[in-house]
């Protein structure tokens, strides 16, 4: 398990919800305030709306945290300056509080952080140093910076501070909807969930509050299971915002106590609540911040005619690697289709096959014609065609043209 750094002194016991109004006051005209969206259309048979923390300063929630962390420093501590490990949106809050507070900022990141991340923190005016590996050895790596030269470590989601800051999306979503029944959260190291748990349960007991992580890194999931903390091997997943080996000490607890549940969700869904976002919402979230609303679109959570709101907490995503994303939604929601057909080797087939599509709406993309493939006739052949198409359902309409028109869909 990894160490405590020793500036976490408090323990989630002495949190009082006061702590979190207070860091409202702080936060009131420095982080932004995104009001609901919705209803959406997101789950056909629960009233959805987003809190869309990608709009934040930073492109994500984590400056609420960063910031009344860094408020509440000592003079002597703010002389020595601060450290922090991030994937990528802590680092841009803490160098965004560091600098407006006139305070210098070292910023462990791993060397896979996306490169718009880093440049980012860079230029809020942090000194970035990168390391080999994930989070957690970016972690280790600002510990022994911050033991070495006496830097207050800012930590990204185990300090009961971090968390009070977090918390105020918990009282912002109260105050904009008090009759909210469930807010679906995402969870890495669990600071969010945490503090928007604490906030929502201490003055709402009845609301419901479901954690989603990525399976492929589904450390607070398998803890909650064990009842213990674990330490995952490897992790890997695009929501590399929540790509987090092992929850918190106080952030463990913490879900313990007020989560409901937490979820997984898959690549491909990520993908398609990323792509349902763009096109249904106009809004850019990173997979991290596209986890709760695929837990909702996929219904990996009990909210069926209950007033829902997901948290959308941050929109950093690689633009490199949105293209990708894109294309893995559009074939995870039947938008993007590719079939293959076995077909006599004569005149007509493909012109019939293209037909067959056209009429039932389809629109093809491009067509690979083969006759040499050991696994057809000799007089035969194979089709596969790429499409765009309206959803699954639609795919297995345009499949049932082929077969009735005569031809054998192999997949």
């Amino acid at each position: 398990m990894l160490p405590l750094p020793h500036q976490i002194e408090k323990t989630m016991a002495e949190l009082d919800i006061a702590e979190v109004f207070n860091a409202a006051k702080v936060l009131k005209d420095i982080a932004r305030h995104p009001r609901l969206i919705g209803v959406t259309k997101l789950n056909r048979e629960a009233k959805v709306y987003l809190k869309p923390e990608n709009l934040q300063h930073t492109g994500a929630f984590k400056l609420r945290g960063a910031y009344y962390k860094i408020s509440q420093l000592t003079p002597e501590e703010k002389e020595k300056g601060v450290i922090a490990c991030s994937a990528g949106n802590h680092a841009q809050g803490v160098a965004l509080a560091a600098t407006h507070n006139g305070i210098k900022s070292l910023i462990c990141l791993p060397a896979g952080a996306p490169i718009s991340k880093v440049e980012a923190t860079k230029a809020l005016g942090a000194e970035v140093c990168l390391v080999p590996g994930v989070y957690d050895d970016a972690y280790q790596k600002a510990l022994e910076l911050q033991k070495e030269f006496g830097y207050t470590l800012i930590h990204p989601f185990d300090d009961p501070l971090v968390i009070a800051g977090q918390g105020t999306i918990g009282l912002e979503i109260l105050e904009e909807m008090p009759d909210v029944e469930a807010v679906i959260v995402p969870v890495g190291g669990g600071g969010l969930i945490s503090g928007v748990a604490f906030a929502l349960k201490t003055l709402k007991p009845d609301i419901k509050v479901y954690g989603v992580q990525a399976e492929g890194a589904p450390s607070m999931v398998e803890s909650m299971h064990n009842n213990e903390r674990v330490h995952l091997d490897s992790v890997s997943t695009i929501a590399d915002g929540i790509a987090v080996k092992e929850p918190g000490v106080n952030t463990f607890d913490m879900c313990q106590k007020y989560v409901d549940d937490i979820v997984t969700v898959s690549e491909d869904e990520i993908a398609a609540a990323i792509l349902a976002l763009i096109e249904q919402q106009k809004l850019v979230s990173e997979g991290a911040g596209a986890v709760s609303v695929a837990a909702a679109m996929f219904d990996k959570v009990p909210i069926k005619g209950k007033k829902v709101v997901c948290v959308v907490s941050g929109g950093n995503i690689d633009v490199t690697s949105l293209n990708r994303v894109i294309t893995r939604g559009l074939v995870k929601s039947g938008r993007d289709c590719e079939i293959e057909l076995s077909l006599s080797d004569k005149p007509g087939q493909l012109s019939k096959v293209c037909n067959i599509i056209g009429d039932m709406g389809g629109n093809i993309l491009s067509v690979q014609h083969e006759r040499t493939s050991s696994n057809t006739n000799i007089n035969g052949c194979r089709l596969h065609i790429e499409m765009e198409t309206r959803n699954a359902d639609h795919i297995k309409e345009i499949k049932k043209g082929l077969r009735e028109g005569g031809f054998e869909v192999i997949g």
